[in-house]
């Protein structure tokens, strides 16, 4: 029988970076949420262990070991102790490739869900999280794909505040940006104010609340760095900023990805059919964002300035 579980996208409603420890990695902090658009992992039964790659940007990316599908399946093949078993891993893949939406991230984490319960491993959520933790910083938070604060390498994990439902419109246009590039370029002129999160209220009442407090104490110190490196990024914020929709602008992640806040799903949906009409080379979405969404399996408990507890 084939199962498949979703991958959501990852947004970064802010990102604030730190220069780099004398290991080369950039302290920060980041308040993840994630979207009702994103990859699709699905498993099969197969006569050798498979990988296949389909969807828009499914050719844009490798099937061996650099891929992270591949190496979360191996990190819990080797967490239980077995040879991989003979089933067909198959990645939708919907997102754009090196994005700022974690979709390499997220994609491990479904393949994991997915491959715990399709073949009844016997693991924690502490076991699985430890095994997506190994893939890299954003590996545990794309594991479940619940609103978090992320501190640190990514590894420090708090609750999210509480937040409105949240709706957007995610616009990428079709160009790379790389993240060591960027976090090269944002080494040249580090943010004096460093990667301390802002004070941050337990909940939101409004959407407007909850953008007007983006916009007035936080930032993504790797915009600018990303803008200079690809203009294209700066032009999808410049279009996003000026369209009345609009109530914030912002890069998630390292980009190319920038995304629009609007007050709700019609304004949304309004914003994403007119810059599909004014730029049809551009990628467009209009998404929800929050998490988790159906598909994706339960949620981690977080304890502030702990790393991730694993929930029941």
């Amino acid at each position: 029988m084939r199962r498949s579980a979703f991958a959501p996208a990852k947004v970064n409603l802010f990102l604030h970076v730190g220069g780099p420890d004398a290991e080369g990695y950039h302290p920060l902090s980041s308040l993840m949420v994630f979207a009702d658009v994103g990859d699709t992992v699905s498993i099969q039964p197969a006569d050798a262990p498979v990988f296949e790659t389909t969807g828009r940007f499914g050719r844009d990316i490798p099937v061996d070991e650099s891929n992270l599908v591949v190496r979360a399946a191996k990190g819990l093949h080797a967490a239980v102790g077995g040879p991989a078993p003979p089933v067909r891993l198959i990645l939708d893949k919907a997102l754009p490739i090196a994005a700022g939406l974690g979709g390499g991230s997220s994609d491990a984490g479904a393949a994991l869900r997915l491959l715990r319960e399709a073949l009844g491993y016997d693991l924690s959520d502490a076991q699985l999280e430890a095994v997506a933790g190994a893939l890299g910083a954003d590996g545990v938070p794309c594991l479940w794909g619940a609103p978090v604060l992320a501190q640190g390498r990514g590894e420090r994990l708090s609750p999210a505040p509480q937040l409105p439902e949240l709706h957007a419109v995610l616009v990428n246009p079709l160009v790379p940006s790389p993240t060591g590039a960027v976090y090269r370029a944002y080494d040249a002129a580090v943010d004096p104010r460093g990667e301390a999160p802002p004070p941050t209220p337990d909940r939101f009442e409004s959407v407007e609340e909850v953008c007007a407090w983006l916009a007035a104490v936080t930032r993504n110190d790797l915009q600018a760095p990303a803008v200079a490196l690809e203009p294209r990024i700066g032009e999808v914020l410049d279009l996003l900023s000026g369209e009345p929709e609009a109530l914030l602008a912002r890069m998630s992640g390292s980009g190319a990805t920038c995304f629009a806040v609007c007050a709700s799903d019609i304004e949304a949906e309004g914003l994403a059919e007119r810059i599909e009409t004014m730029r049809p080379d551009w990628w467009v979405k209009r998404c929800r964002l929050g998490g988790p969404f159906p598909n994706q399996g339960s949620t981690y408990n977080v304890i502030p300035g702990e790393g991730p507890r694993s929930g029941p």
